[in-house]
């Protein structure tokens, strides 16, 4: 496997709505999709900086994985995305190789993607997601 970019960051924050004005009014970017995931319990907003997104995270409750990142460790940097071709291969390259995978197999994920990720145990801290643009 062989990522093709950086698909995007993801960071927890606890309000989208008092995020997303600080990345327009600071930073000049512009949010162009906020998005629900219903079965990651997470909403989402996207900005593009050059070609790499950034990607605010927003519980939509406080059991979901990202209402239990910021109890425990507070807003900031949750994932490290990869764009990856052939994300199941990819997976079980990884898993091949002693890697703990979080997900056996892609699932969806906000604007269309299949993703999965792997363990911060096995990526030296950095909950790492690979993503695949599903073939149109």
């Amino acid at each position: 496997m062989k990522p093709t970019h950086i698909e995007h960051i993801g960071i927890a924050v606890k309000s989208l709505d008092e995020a997303i004005p600080f990345y327009e009014n600071v930073f000049g970017l512009k949010c162009y999709a906020v998005e629900e995931v219903a079965e990651q319990k997470v909403k989402t907003a996207f900005f593009m900086v050059g070609q790499t997104k950034i990607e605010l995270l927003e519980s939509t409750d406080p059991e979901g994985p990202i209402g239990k990142f910021i109890e425990k460790k507070g807003e900031g940097i949750h994932h490290l995305a990869f764009a990856v071709e052939n994300l199941q291969e990819g997976l079980n390259e990884t898993a091949e190789k002693g890697v703990k995978l979080i997900d056996q197999s892609p699932r969806k994920g906000a604007e269309g993607l299949n993703i999965a990720f792997l363990h911060p145990k096995s990526t030296f801290g950095v909950l790492t997601e690979l993503c695949e643009h599903p073939e149109e």
